[in-house]
């Protein structure tokens, strides 16, 4: 069994692009690894955020990822920030990590780089980010396009630690998944699907009601052409209808494609197709929502677990940094 970590911030509801281009994934991955999941927090911090929603909005994760179909009986599931060996480990690596890595990282220019006033922690997150992963060990991480530079990162930060400290981290390799790892916005199908773009008609919610998502997916944005074939470079938003449907039934979208000759009929089948896979998802939900209790045992559990984990790992760095151990 190959230990695996991945994690969700606590930024609100889920989408379908998280639900099949992660979650799914990690439910998957569950059964077969040692596998270890948590809502990060603690990087929930390095932009603005509403201070008297972040702790629901972590329990609102963690009910959603179990919705999903993770079992805390399979794997472990936590919060970041109840992990205090996070933050720790994170020192060690800045002093590991260079500041033009960090320049160097695509998201922290998309996200203010060039601002005097961008907030430390939004410039050094891929950092802790590292250490989230090398915490646990983990031999595989989940990851999608947008964050395999700072897996990368993670990489080179093990590698170099290692050669100058003697060996003490994992180095983790990427775990791509295999189908539906982008989920394409339904009114700029040109970018990845997320709630932060200015049309909330592009983005469907895991617990958007059916008639809601059947509204979004009907209006979904195709072109002028009439013909159904799977092109994503040609047809961005064609090809995004057909992904969905390929990934809500388990087809291939190149050979979906020939069951269709005009757009309707295709939309109406992906919005039936996605209704029916989120459907128990958003039953289990219902369930969960009136057991916050056990939600927030789940979590306390996990934590306990990790930290198991988590207190070994540091152990090993802080004495191959040369640290006195505490007595």
């Amino acid at each position: 069994m190959a230990r695996i970590l991945s994690g969700v911030q606590p930024s609100g509801e889920v989408h379908l692009g998280n639900y099949l281009g992660a979650l799914r994934q990690w439910v998957a991955f569950q059964h077969d690894n040692d596998a270890f999941f948590c809502v990060v927090d603690l990087h929930a911090l390095a932009q603005e955020h509403d201070t008297a929603l972040l702790a629901s909005r972590t329990l609102e994760a963690a009910t959603q990822l179990l919705a999903a179909g993770l079992d805390p009986s399979a794997c472990t599931i936590f919060a970041q920030s109840h992990v205090p060996e996070h933050p720790r480990l994170a020192w060690l690596l800045e002093c590991t990590a260079t500041v033009g890595e960090l320049r160097r990282m695509t998201q922290f220019k998309d996200k203010g780089g060039e601002s005097e006033s961008v907030r430390v922690g939004l410039f050094t997150y891929p950092v802790l980010q590292a250490a989230d992963i090398l915490l646990y060990d983990a031999e595989l991480v989940p990851v999608g396009d947008d964050q395999r530079q700072h897996l990368e990162l993670t990489r080179d930060l093990a590698v170099r630690f290692n050669h100058h400290h003697g060996d003490t981290f994992v180095v983790p390799q990427a775990a791509v998944p295999t189908f539906a790892a982008r989920v394409m916005d339904l009114q700029e199908p040109t970018r990845k699907m997320s709630k932060s773009v200015s049309s909330p008609l592009g983005t469907v919610l895991v617990l958007d009601r059916p008639q809601e998502i059947d509204r979004k997916i009907r209006k979904a944005v195709t072109d002028t052409e009439t013909s159904v074939r799977y092109d994503p470079e040609k047809k961005p938003g064609v090809s995004n209808l057909l992904e969905l449907l390929a990934a809500s039934t388990g087809g291939d979208p190149a050979v979906l494609a020939d069951d269709y000759t005009s757009y309707g009929p295709l939309k109406a089948d992906v919005a039936e197709a996605v209704i029916a896979l989120l459907q128990p998802v958003q039953e289990r939900y219902q369930e969960l929502k009136a057991q916050p209790d056990y939600v927030a045992k789940v979590l306390a559990d996990g934590a306990a677990k990790a930290h198991t984990v988590a207190a070994v790992t540091l152990d090993r760095a802080m004495r191959a940094m040369g640290l006195l151990p505490p007595r």
